[in-house]
Formats: structure tokens, sequence, C-alpha cells
């Protein structure tokens, strides 16, 4: 009996996440209630399951979904809705920018910039990176809404429409990533910075003021909406924060806290610089991609102090008011002029006009016009930059371990919301040195400087677009970032090329950055099993098991090697102790319980072939009770079919066959072994139709056609057994009459004939050996050990009769008789 192999590579973190997010998430499939999704994390686990991610992204899920009832894993829709969400959120975000830097160039190149920014590659390019770009889009909503509500707040009953609408939006971006929620904080910073533009000293006399009531009203509300959302994330999620592996964020393993906290400090620095300056990308920052920080000594730590000296200073001067700034008549003035609405001022100097006939990059310059008055006047640049580093900083938040550890050291794709305000900031940046120059060259190379770095990004974006194109490209530009994971990952892409010697060799140098990885350790064996080199194969699946003692499917290729090799008892122990593996914190527990039913298939197939039927159905049973949604149950129904038809209990085989068609109807093993099932019981007619379907589904495999002439078999049978009555002294005669007798399983007549027909030729092996067959399958062993060893000693090298020979000491040893070999 041949014993399948389970080839399945396993992928890192990014190949797994499109694998389970999409390809093997049952709650994309039309048979499963969408009411799932609701239940589940963003891979299909329950989000109480100890090993769930806690990722509950149930819309971003729904829009694959919807994807998948389209154009089921055609990847051409998928990436198309991302496209589409990608441009639909630049467009929101350059209407934003509007409202703060007006009609000019500045808010043209501020879009630009965020449109064209090589760190969104990821978040685009990658399919499951939609999550970012989906809760970047309702981010969007959720503010502006807000400044609506803002601008009519007082004014019109419609401003909590408004309001319901900034709660709404929100609460669907959280919906379709964790931090979405974080618009509420943003949305808070506006009111309060922008909208009311004070400064930090300005914030506590402001309480006392009556007219202030609706700020904090407003903010209050923001409060209260973003604490309710995110405790009844908490409680769906079972209270329970997720668990990660050490390889997925070392720092937070590290038993240094000195380690801990210089490595979590320079982390934001790492992700500002990736936003500044996207030279190096790569799909995967786990493991070494970013070494830890032990010591204070680590020159890194000048770069942690830099980021940080900087982002102090910048919201001090940001948020502290000018000395220049005094109070007249309550009102606030700056420079001697009173602003329009009353709330705040910024310099003339910004929006005066520079000269009589600008250039166009002079034209570029918002704000700087006088033809129209009648406008509230644009947000300051403080009041802009505060903005813009709460959209950098505040979404970036969950992400810098502050409040819980996460399962990655940098993700590029959640930099994709915190990039607004990069983009804001750079683009007021920009105006701002553009505004104070006095030379119309400054200004010009000022411009012109900004557009260049557009450009650049633009270009480097296009080339990162380039890697995405496929995996081998992707993989091969992480080596230099992360290369255990980088040549891990190609190895897989070279195996399914057929590129044996590449794929091993890419699996090898993985192991050499780092070598207790126990899916390489495991891909590995898998590619030196399939080529036949099982003892290597063993070696390195016992590598996987130590790395990682929950690993089923080493287990699994464990126990089919052994048992291929006739070591049957460790084959059994095995898989026993694969199926005792808990689920129990494990990343993906649809996997392992697949693996886990298929160990059982295996134990039940090995109590089979023993002809230990009944502990066979006994495991079958508790497969089919561990068996998860997407485990293809049809060869498993077929054997517990065939296990009941060996104990004659012909009504449960029949039910197990007919299960084993409906859970796959051109599943082949079972229409031939329920057409045999149909013969036997006199159903001819039913059976060679079932016979004839098995042909007509693979004409090229021989058993189809030979179960088909045993739908005749009893006929034939019985008229060779005749004509063997009729000239029992001739040896032909009586060998054919023998094994149609078998063939139409009448075994006691074919024991009969096969002993006559060794008794007629006494020194010929194949006789002997048949008969010692057919008195081992009736039960006879010691009679069939003997027989086997007749044969043995006239044809030595005969496999078949080894085989078996082995296999009748098997059942010997288990019922406790003794054998030759002992």
């Amino acid at each position: 009996m041949r014993y399948t192999v389970r080839k399945r590579c396993r992928k890192s973190e990014e190949g797994r996440s499109l694998c389970r997010a999409i390809k093997t998430n049952q709650d994309l499939l039309p048979e499963t209630p969408w009411t799932h999704i609701f239940y589940n994390d963003f891979w299909g686990t329950l989000l109480t399951h100890s090993g769930s991610h806690k990722s509950y992204r149930p819309l971003c899920t729904l829009s694959f979904r919807f994807n998948h009832a389209i154009g089921g894993l055609n990847p051409w829709s998928y990436h198309l809705v991302n496209v589409l969400l990608h441009a639909a959120v630049t467009g929101l975000f350059t209407s934003f920018s509007k409202i703060l830097l007006g009609d000019g160039h500045w808010t043209f190149i501020a879009g630009l910039m965020f449109a064209s920014h090589p760190i969104h590659t990821e978040a685009v390019a990658g399919v499951v990176g939609r999550a970012d770009v989906g809760a970047s889009f309702f981010f969007l909503l959720s503010l502006l809404c807000y400044v609506k509500h803002c601008s009519t707040r007082g004014y019109s009953l419609s401003t909590w429409g408004w309001f319901l609408g900034t709660g709404l939006c929100a609460g669907c971006s959280m919906l379709w990533k964790e931090q979405g929620v974080t618009v509420l904080a943003v949305s808070a910073v506006y009111d309060v910075f922008v909208f009311h533009r004070l400064k930090m000293d300005q914030i506590v006399p402001s309480i006392y003021k009556r007219k202030n009531v609706p700020l904090f009203l407003s903010v209050g509300l923001l409060t209260f909406w973003g604490t309710s959302l995110l405790g009844a994330r908490l409680y769906w999620m079972g209270n329970k924060p997720p668990s990660f592996s050490n390889s997925d964020n070392p720092a937070a393993d590290s038993d240094s806290i000195t380690a801990r906290t210089l490595t979590f400090l320079y982390l934001p620095t790492k992700n500002l610089w990736l936003l500044l300056c996207p030279d190096t990308l790569s799909f995967d920052w786990s493991m070494d991609a970013v070494p830890l920080i032990k010591t204070i000594c680590d020159w890194r730590n000048l770069h942690t102090v830099a980021f940080y000296t900087g982002l102090f200073l910048l919201s001090y001067f940001s948020l502290r008011t000018p000395s220049s700034n005094r109070q007249c008549n309550g009102k606030a003035v700056a420079n001697g002029k009173q602003n329009a609405n009353g709330h705040g001022c910024h310099p003339d100097a910004e929006y005066r006009e520079s000269e009589p006939k600008p250039s166009f990059a002079e034209k570029a310059e918002n704000g700087i016009k006088n033809h129209i008055p009648q406008r509230s006047p644009l947000p300051s640049t403080e009041n802009i930059v505060v903005l813009s580093l709460s959209l950098l900083i505040v979404p970036f938040v969950p992400a810098t371990n502050l409040f819980f550890y996460v399962g990655f050291v940098i993700a590029e794709r959640v930099l994709y919301i915190p990039s607004m305000g990069f983009c804001l900031l750079i683009t007021v940046g920009a105006r701002a040195l553009y505004v104070k120059a006095q030379k119309r060259f400054l200004k010009s190379l000022i411009f012109y400087a900004t557009g260049a770095l557009i450009v650049f990004y633009g270009l480097k974006t296009a080339i990162r677009n380039g890697d995405w194109q496929n995996e081998e490209m992707l993989y091969r530009s992480g080596i230099k970032v992360n290369p255990a994971k980088a040549w891990g990952n190609l190895g897989n892409v070279l195996k399914s090329q057929s590129k044996i010697s590449e794929a091993e060799n890419a699996y090898r140098n993985a192991l050499y950055y780092r070598s207790n990885m126990a899916d390489m350790l495991y891909n590995l064996g898998l590619l030196l099993q399939e080529n036949s080199r099982f003892k290597e194969a063993l070696h390195y699946y016992k590598l996987a098991i130590g790395s990682r003692p929950t690993l089923a499917s080493a287990y699994l290729n464990t126990g089919i090697i052994l048992m291929n090799q006739g070591k049957t008892e460790e084959a059994r122990r095995t898989f026993i102790k694969c199926s005792e593996i808990p689920d129990e914190n494990l990343k993906d527990p649809h996997t392992h319980k697949s693996s886990v039913t298929s160990c059982l298939y295996n134990l039940g197939k090995l109590y089979h072939e023993q002809g230990r039927y009944e502990e066979a159905l006994s495991v079958y049973k508790e497969a089919i009770q561990k068996m998860p949604r997407q485990f293809a149950p049809q060869s498993l129904y077929n054997m517990m079919g065939e296990a009941y038809l060996r104990l004659s209990k012909l009504p449960e085989a029949e039910h197990w066959y007919v299960e084993s068609l409906r859970s796959k109807t051109d599943h082949i093993p079972a229409h031939l072994t329920y057409g045999k099932l149909l013969a036997l019981t006199g159903r001819k007619n039913e059976a060679e139709k079932f016979f004839l379907k098995a042909i007509q589904l693979d004409p090229t495999r021989g058993n189809c056609y030979m179960h088909y002439e045993e739908a005749r078999i009893m006929e034939a049978a019985e008229m060779a057994q005749k004509a063997a009555e009729l000239d029992s002294h001739e040896f032909d005669v009586v060998f054919n009459a023998a094994h149609m007798l078998r063939q139409a399983n009448l075994n006691e007549a074919a024991e009969k004939y096969y002993e006559l027909a060794a008794s007629l030729r006494p020194n010929y092996p194949a006789a002997l050996m048949n008969l010692g067959a057919i008195l081992h399958l009736n039960g006879r062993l010691l009679k069939a050990e003997a027989n086997y060893l007749r044969a043995l000693q006239l044809k030595p090298d005969d496999v078949i009769t080894r085989s078996n020979l082995r296999k009748l000491w098997n059942i010997m040893e288990k019922q406790g008789l003794k054998t030759s070999k002992t």
C-alpha cells in the first residue's frame, strides 16, 4: 500500500498571509455563512482561539469574498480593487490637503507625493495590504466629516449629522484595520490646534471660556466613541492579546530590558528613514533584519537621539505661543493684525504678494493671492505642522510596542496612513522655505527640488513594482535585508519551477543564516523526501521537530517514510504522537488540524493493512472528529467504507462510499470500491456504471479496467471452478481457477485450488507464494509463513513475497505468535 507525502511547503509571514487570508480562508467560500467573518480573524481563525492573530478586519475579508465570488482566485480582480482604492485614497487626501494648503500647486504636490511614495508599494501591490488601504479610505472620510462638523458647528443642525458620519466612518476604518480608530484622536488635534488654533498653554485657560463648550463637547464625544470602539474590540477578541513567535519580534522576546528599550526606541527612527529615503525596501523585516541594540555604545543610538530631539523641537516651536502675540480686547493678535475669525492668526509674510509679476514657480505659493478675500484664512504653518505630526505619529503608535507587543519588527504597509502626515510635513516645510526665500532663484530651486523628490519617489515606486511582479523577483529583492526568510521563500518558488538543485541550495542558504528555522528544515526535508533521499529527509524532519515540537506536518511525513521502510512500529508511534499535539497557541490551527487528520488517516491505513479493521475504524472516526472544514475527506470516507467491507458490514460500507462520492464526485478510488461492493451484492449493472465512470475520469488507469472486468468475475469464477473439477490434474487450469475464485472474493474455495496447484508443482515459487497469500488472508498464519519461506528458498530475491512475509510477521507479533525470525 502506498502512503502519500504531504506535499506542502511552509512559507514566510508574507507568503502565509496571502495563503491564509485568501487561498485557504474558508470565510471566502460561498458555502460558508458570511456571518462567520464577524467571528473570525483576518485568516479565518476563531478570534477567541488561543492561536488567533487577533487581527479583526471583517470589512476587508468581505471585500476579498466579493472578489472571490466574481473571479475566484484570479489575482487580476484583487489587484484592480487595490489600485482603485489607492486612487480613491489619493483623491481624498488631496481634498484634505486643499483644506490646509488652499487651491494652489502645493496641494497638488502633496497629493502627488502621496500617490507616488514607494512605501505604499507593499500595501497596494500586495493583495493583503488592502486592509491598510481600505482603512485609510474610511480614515480620511471620517476626518473630512469632522472638518465639516467643525465648520458647521453652532450654525446648522446638520453639524451632528457630520459628527455621526465621523463616528461611523471611524468604526468602518477600524473594521478594515485596527489602527483606523486613531482617526478620532487626529480629529481632536484638528479641532483644537487647527480649527481653534490653540497653543499648548492656551488649552487649560480655554476650558473656562463658555464659547469653547462646543469644542470640548465634540472632543469629549470623540473620546467616548473611541473608548467604546476599543472596549468592544477588546471584548470581541476574548480580552486577550495575541501571542507571537520570537522570530516575528525578537526585541519583544529579549531577556534584556536594555536591548528591548533601546531597540523599541530606535524602530520609529528606522521607519521615518524609510519614509524619507525608501532606498532599501523588503517584503519582510522580521528576525535579524534590524539587529537588536544591546548596548548604549551602539552608533544607532545617535540616530535615536537625533530623531527624538528633532521631534521635540518641531513640536515645541509649533505648539508654543509666539512672543509677538498679545491680547487685544480678548482676541488673538499677531504682528498687529487680527485674524478674520478671531480664533488665531498667522504671519503676514507667509501670505503676502511677494512679487508684482511672479514666475511659474512663485505662483505655486498657496494663500499669497488677494483675489479671494471672502474665504477664511488658511491655517498657519505651525498649525499644519502640528496636524501633520499627529497624522504621522498617532496612527503609528499601535505599531510601536508601547501598549502591547506586535508581530513584526517593521512592516512597510503599516506606514500607509502615517505617510499622509509625512507628505504634508514635507510639503508645508517646502512651502515655508519657499515663502521665506527672498530671491527668485532660491524660490525656484526649492520648488523644483520638491518636484525632483516626487520624481525620484515615482521612479523608485516603478522599480519596486517590478520587484512585486512575481514571487521570485520579490524574494530575490529581499535577500540583502532578510536573507534567511528571502532564501527560504525563494527555495519554495524554485521548487515549484522544478529547479530542484537550485531550490535545495536556497534552503541551505536560508539555514546558513538561521539554522533553527523549523519551516525551512521541514521544506528541505520535504524536497529530499520527494527525491527519494529518505535518510537525509528524516534527519531534517527530526531537526524541524526539535526546533518546533508542534510541527505536525513533520511528524506526518516522518511516519510515512518509516511506514514505507517497513518500520511499522516506529511509524505507528510517530502517527500517534502527532495526533496528540494540541492546537493551542498555534498561528495556523487549521493547517495543524489538517496534518493531524492526515496522521490519523495514515495510522488507520496502517492498521487496515495489518488486518486490524476495528482499530482502523476507531482511528478513522477520530480523524473525522478532528477534521477541519478545509480538509478534503473523500479518501478518509472511502477507507471507512473499505474497513466496514472487510468486517462484512455492507450497509455501513455503502454509506461511506456514497459519502466519499458526495464530497468529491470525481474521486476514482470511491467509484472503484463502490462498484466492487455493488458487484458483490449482485447489482452488476450499477457496478458497471461506476467502473465505466472511473474509466472516463482516467482512461490511462489500469485498475479501472481490471475492476470493470471484475464486475463479471463471479460468472467467470464459476466457470473456472467447473473446469478445474473436470481437469484437476492440469496445473494451468487449476491455478487459473484459484486465481479467479480469489478475484471473486471466494477465498475458501480459492485456498483449496491453490493447495491443489502447489501439490501439482511443489517447486514452483509463484504457486507457493499465492498459496501463502490466500492462507494469510484466511487467517491461517503459521501455514502462510511456511509457504512464504518455502517460496523464498526457491526464489530469494522475490520482492512481493518478502513484503508479504514482513506484513505477516507484524500481524503474528501483535497476536503473540512465535515467528521464524525470532
